[in-house]
């Protein structure tokens, strides 16, 4: 126990606006960990991904497991909107998910701005890490809290509306000259 409260007390909070900067870097994290967290625990914290497998899995964290049910659940939601507004067929046989997490999907397809959108679902993500966290601030949990938290915060600063716009026009041009190619 002493050494989760080493560990979780030399951690910053961090910060939920994007335009301050991270206190901490992935690297400087994980060899924080490494110091204080099992070989087992350790292993965990480096596969994690804020992308779920597929497929449900056991991970040996009951945090990280609900997470990743929750997150594959939105997802999932996110595709089978986008796919009726391109009038796709999206199989959903069997599948039925919490009426929270298809609010949060439709809310976040309902922005004209795919910028907005994004920050809307990375304030959704952490609200959920929030509810689903641990409630001792001490365990494995907290630490994969963390890091996943630390993960969603560092891809939303990533995001840069004039490059986005700059993607997106140049990926609309070959989809056009493509067209045309083979028109």
């Amino acid at each position: 126990m002493s050494g989760w409260y080493y560990l979780m007390a030399q951690l910053p909070a961090l910060p939920s606006d994007t335009e301050i900067p991270l206190p901490v870097t992935e690297d400087y994290f994980y060899d924080l960990c490494s110091r204080f967290m099992d070989k087992k625990s350790l292993k965990i914290l480096r596969s994690l991904s804020l992308e779920p497998p597929r497929e449900n899995v056991r991970i040996g964290s009951t945090f990280v497991e609900s997470w990743y049910s929750w997150e594959r659940q939105l997802r999932i939601s996110l595709a089978i909107i986008r796919a009726r507004r391109m009038n796709k067929s999206f199989s959903t046989d069997s599948l039925s998910f919490p009426a929270d997490v298809q609010q949060t999907a439709r809310t976040a397809c309902g922005f004209d701005s795919p910028l907005e959108s994004e920050i809307f679902l990375n304030n959704a993500r952490m609200e959920m890490m929030s509810r689903l966290g641990p409630s001792d601030g001490f365990s494995t949990d907290a630490v994969f809290a963390y890091a996943l938290k630390l993960k969603l915060l560092i891809r939303i600063r990533k995001f840069n509306e004039e490059a986005g716009v700059s993607s997106y026009r140049k990926i609309y041009e070959k989809i056009l000259e493509n067209s045309v190619r083979t028109a």
